[in-house]
């Protein structure tokens, strides 16, 4: 949701809620009348109010739904039914790079908490709207800061990426040099065990077999006499 993307990150909070409130609005006012699960799906948000947090920048948002209409501010004085909280380059990836937001909140990129049932209206929401980030900001604010901004995102996406595998790669190299078992070795170690427990538990059957059948014989009584 965030505009904060690199060189963009001098826009005043303020002037982002603007701009975003701008697109939300102008967006489902047109979608809405053209596709009925989207306007259901936000009368179904109506009075519900979402902080958004951007971690890196400390910035906050606070996007609201009011008969069918959106809004962004700075600030509420209605309580937040959700928080959701991410930094800049976890949005970009939600908003410009499409990526599920199911599968960034597993990844532990954005965080969502308070109301379950406004969450999950939320998500139902991002999924319909489908929201093409780059046109709509092309369209309403025209071609350069619409590209720019766009550019930027992906740029930032791009940048993370390769950060996340350079890590990546440096701690599977550090394993190495330590040694450690990478997924085959721990395969065929975890399948050594199993079958070492089956062995033991087999003998361990068979030694209880022996104990009762000498302590049977033990019981058992004597067939010799006096003579």
């Amino acid at each position: 949701m965030s505009l904060m993307f690199l060189p963009l990150r001098l826009i005043p909070a303020a002037v982002q809620a603007v701009v975003l409130s701008t697109v939300l609005d102008l967006f489902f006012s047109r979608k809405s009348s053209q596709n009925e699960a989207l306007a259901a799906h936000l009368d179904a948000l109506d009075g519900r109010v979402y902080h958004v947090h951007v971690r890196d920048t400390g910035n906050d948002f606070y996007m609201g739904f009011k008969a069918g209409r959106a809004w962004v501010h700075t600030s509420s004085q209605q309580q937040a039914d959700v928080r959701i909280d991410a930094t800049t380059g976890g949005f970009a990836r939600l908003c410009f790079a499409h990526e599920d937001a199911d599968d960034l909140v597993f990844q532990q990129v954005l965080k969502l908490s308070g109301d379950s049932e406004a969450m999950l209206r939320f998500k139902k929401l991002l999924a319909v709207a489908d929201i093409d980030w780059e046109r709509e900001l092309r369209d309403g604010f025209g071609e350069y800061f619409g590209s720019r901004v766009a550019q930027a995102a992906k740029a930032l996406i791009a940048l993370e990426s390769k950060a996340s595998a350079s890590v990546h790669e440096a701690v599977s190299e550090c394993l190495k040099d330590l040694d450690v078992p990478d997924e085959a070795r721990l395969n065929a170690w975890q399948a050594g065990a199993e079958d070492a427990t089956r062995r033991l538990s087999r003998l361990k059957g068979r030694v209880t077999k022996l104990e009762h059948r000498l302590n049977a014989e033990d019981k058992a009584p004597s067939d010799g006499g006096d003579t």
